[in-house]
């Protein structure tokens, strides 16, 4: 029977590559010359700092012109507010990973609404979707696709 994985991944070795490229980048551009900017990641977290917001702000720019050169989408980040300390800016940035409890019912619930001939269940971080047609399973693709849900969805693992 065809099947396919609905599923919310970064590639982690393009993620560094990208802060790397946004460290370098802020290491040469003239207007972080004398600043103390840089770019930190430990595991799936990221944190921004520099001397003041309009560089936390081009910072950000930065790293998502990066992310997006190296296929990574940007709507994977989940951003906190600024912190303020002496004479210092930080900004966490949290890249989500795998589909959480309620964006996974979500997807089911939308799959079920869409009256299609196909079963969908949810497995750990993913929902699997099966069928008889393959047309129906690229139905329920292109249906996910049109919808805006907040993270971004990769398709894998299909089969015939």
């Amino acid at each position: 029977m065809p099947s396919f994985d609905v599923v919310s991944e970064v590639d982690m070795h393009e993620l560094s590559n990208a802060v790397d490229q946004a460290n370098r980048e802020v290491g040469t551009r003239f207007d972080f010359r004398g600043a103390d900017a840089k770019f930190e990641q430990k595991g799936s977290e990221l944190t921004l700092m520099a001397d003041g917001p309009f560089q936390l702000k081009q910072m950000m720019d930065i790293l998502r012109n990066k992310m997006v050169k190296r296929g990574i989408d940007t709507g994977c980040l989940d951003i906190a507010e600024p912190e303020t300390s002496n004479l210092k800016v930080k900004q966490k940035v949290t890249v989500r990973e795998g589909l959480d409890k309620e964006t996974a019912k979500k997807i089911v619930k939308l799959i079920k609404e869409a009256k299609l001939k196909v079963q969908s269940a949810i497995q750990d971080q993913q929902v699997r979707v099966t069928g008889k047609k393959r047309d129906d399973l690229q139905a329920v693709m292109a249906m996910l696709k049109d919808q805006k849900l907040d993270l971004p969805l990769q398709y894998t693992n299909f089969r015939d």
